[in-house]
């Protein structure tokens, strides 16, 4: 099983820290993702730390096996229920109280205010990476959230878990840094979208930043702002 830490000599841990938990036939593909950027800050700062656990260490038999044919016939292999069950308990013996969450395309939509209330939430995450045609259904019975990016399939729960945790472990307690970072964004209200953003230099290949960014009336850029914010689709 591999565990995603920062290795500087100054880490620190509170008791706030958030536990995530990912369960996964693939534990090296999170290496570079949970490694850099705001994932390592929120591990090296103590906000968050990440295990991932290979559901094939709980397969069943000499291959390890975690898949099967569905009962009724039809195309593609299901994750078994044992690997998937066993591997929910051990991580369950890490955080009794966790969440779990099931990535799946029939899932509800993740949206920003779920991450919101996710990172607000004291419970850690436990995510299983659904893989194949999907998982025995008798999973559901563990299940607390089925969840979706998108209206869409891909090959497989890393990606979607990813996502998942990027949009919760950036909005923990000083990992974005700014005390207004998160709150000025796309979603950050549940609809609006972020107003257009500009940095030096003030003009390139004839293209100009707005004027009114640059006079310093900041009761004017507030109104600029706000009218060029818009509602998503």
């Amino acid at each position: 099983m591999l565990s995603l830490r920062a290795e500087r000599s100054n880490l620190c841990y509170n008791i706030d820290m958030k536990l995530i938990q990912v369960i996964t036939l693939f534990p090296e593909m999170f290496e570079q993702v949970l490694g850099s950027s705001m994932m390592w800050k929120a591990q090296n700062i103590g906000a968050a730390k990440f295990e991932m656990i290979n559901l094939r260490d709980f397969g069943l038999g000499a291959r390890r096996r975690v898949d099967d044919t569905p009962y009724g016939g039809g195309d593609g292999m299901l994750l078994m229920i044992e690997p998937l069950m066993a591997a929910v308990e051990f991580a369950k013996t890490r955080d009794e109280n966790a969440m779990v969450i099931l990535t799946s395309a029939r899932g509800q939509i993740w949206k920003q205010e779920t991450a919101q209330k996710f990172a607000d939430d004291e419970q850690g995450l436990i995510i299983i990476c659904g893989h194949y045609e999907g998982v025995d259904e008798r999973i559901m019975s563990i299940v607390d959230r089925e969840v979706s990016i998108g209206k869409f399939v891909l090959t497989g729960g890393e990606i979607p878990a990813m996502t998942i945790i990027d949009s919760v472990v950036r909005l923990l307690p000083d990992v974005l840094g700014g005390e207004k970072s998160a709150e000025i964004e796309s979603y950050s209200d549940g609809e609006t979208l972020e107003f257009p953003q500009y940095t030096r230099p003030a003009e390139f290949r004839d293209m100009k930043v707005p004027e009114v960014l640059l006079n310093g009336n900041h009761a004017e850029i507030a109104k600029w702002r706000a009218e060029h914010s818009r509602k998503a689709e």
